[in-house]
């Protein structure tokens, strides 16, 4: 894949598509994007004889329609606007006032206001309220599939509402494994989205690096990605997972007030929903200065090195689930107990499916699968001794090729810890 040399985008979202509009420099042909999701998903509901789909999650509304709208106020208040996906058309319903933001989208056959069934919105009327949802949203299915057997996918919706539909004669299944796995493979335009993300989201991790000193603290640090981000057009950052010195260890400790000291290790994970609404997952660790770092210091971090480098290079097309975790990184005894809960996992428009576990997990937590062309992963280390001092965090994000691997995120990694 050519390396997509990244530019600012004038983003919005009235009329066609200026949301997703990038300039001619970039190359990215996003109504393709656009109609190969759909197409994906459409395949993925045949496969399974789902007659239709009701998306209310944004990130697979933004997948399956190309649209967006308040992503994080959505995925909080739902279902404040849903997607329906038959054969043959979508249709959104769009939240109060904002049925204007769909104009000019290939994807979206119509939009209609969508009708809150939430308690928030409802209250002391909340099932009935459900009732009538269910009601109006079948009698459309009909109108558009047939009167038959209906399955319908549904996600992330009130337990009434897939109640409902269920005393109403319908057949309710689960709406992420179709989706889910229509995520998975990517296109070529897709992968450009991508790189448009990384290379953004490089340049603002540039940033705070050069603001690492002693005396900032760790929010104040973190903030700096988050101003990059936007000013550089991603959208948000997904999670907080900066940390420094004894906060390291163990890992998914949020960024705090604490202050930054001296020859302490930062460790970060971007997290980033970028440009396009791609996501943008790698992690790195960085030394405080201004002294060299200490023998310990560099010992996990090259350990942690080492197991991102093993583990990239056994990923290949074909390969098993099982299979990876059989020939995956062995994690000393003394750094187990802290692992990464995972060893590595899908990356597209957020963190996705599959999961791959580590070799000690994969009897309780694995499942298997076939690592296919086309999909894109992050390989995860994190090595802290239990009860130790500090602790390394590292990631890379990077494409299945149908002969090996090759690496997407480029951001170097620190040679003073790796001496």
């Amino acid at each position: 894949m050519a390396v997509i040399e990244w530019h600012s985008e004038n983003d919005g979202q009235v009329g066609v598509d200026i949301n997703e509009k990038a300039p001619e420099d970039i190359g990215i042909d996003l109504r393709s994007v656009r109609l190969y999701r759909l197409e994906r998903v459409r395949k993925e509901m045949k496969e399974r004889d789902i007659s239709a789909l009701i998306l209310s999650d944004p990130v697979n509304i933004r997948y399956t329609s190309g649209t967006r709208n308040m992503q994080v106020f959505s995925a909080r208040n739902t279902p404040s606007r849903y997607l329906l996906v038959t054969e043959h058309k979508t249709i959104l319903y769009e939240f109060t006032g904002c049925m204007h933001l769909a104009d000019g989208f290939e994807t979206i056959d119509e939009v209609r206001p969508a009708k809150t069934a939430g308690f928030v919105a409802a209250g002391p009327h909340i099932v009935d309220r459900e009732k009538n949802w269910a009601r109006e949203i079948l009698s459309t299915i009909t109108q558009l599939v047939g009167e038959r057997q209906l399955t319908v996918g549904l996600e992330r919706m009130n337990a009434g509402v897939a109640i409902e539909l269920a005393a109403l004669g319908v057949r309710v299944v689960d709406a992420q494994e179709p989706v889910e796995m229509a995520r998975s493979i990517k296109s070529d335009e897709e992968l450009k989205c991508m790189m448009a993300s990384l290379q953004a989201t490089e340049t603002a991790v540039g940033t705070l690096r050069e603001n690492i000193q002693p005396g900032i603290t760790e929010n104040e640090l973190w903030s700096i990605l988050h101003q990059q981000i936007i000013a550089l057009n991603g959208d948000y950052v997904e999670t907080r997972l900066l940390n420094s010195g004894e906060r390291t260890n163990p890992w998914f400790q949020e960024s705090s007030h604490k202050t930054i000291g001296e020859n302490e290790l930062i460790g970060f994970d971007t997290d980033v929903v970028g440009c396009h609404g791609y996501y943008t997952d790698f992690s790195r660790t960085f030394h405080s200065g201004p002294d060299q770092p200490t023998e310990e210091q560099k010992t996990i971090y090259k350990l942690a090195y080492e197991q991102i480098q093993h583990n990239i290079d056994i990923l290949k097309p074909g390969m098993s689930f099982r299979e990876y975790a059989d020939k995956a990184w062995n994690i000393p005894d003394k750094y187990h107990a802290n692992r990464y809960y995972l060893s590595a996992h899908g990356v597209g428009m957020t963190g996705e499916y599959p999961y791959l576990y580590h070799h000690a997990d994969f009897p309780d937590a694995g499942y298997d699968g076939i690592i296919l062309p086309n999909m894109t992963i992050c390989v995860e280390s994190y090595i802290g001794e239990d009860g130790g001092r500090e602790g390394v965090k590292l990631e890379e994000q990077l494409l299945i090729t149908e002969h090996g691997t090759e690496l997407l995120s480029n951001y170097p990694y620190e040679e003073d810890l790796l001496r």
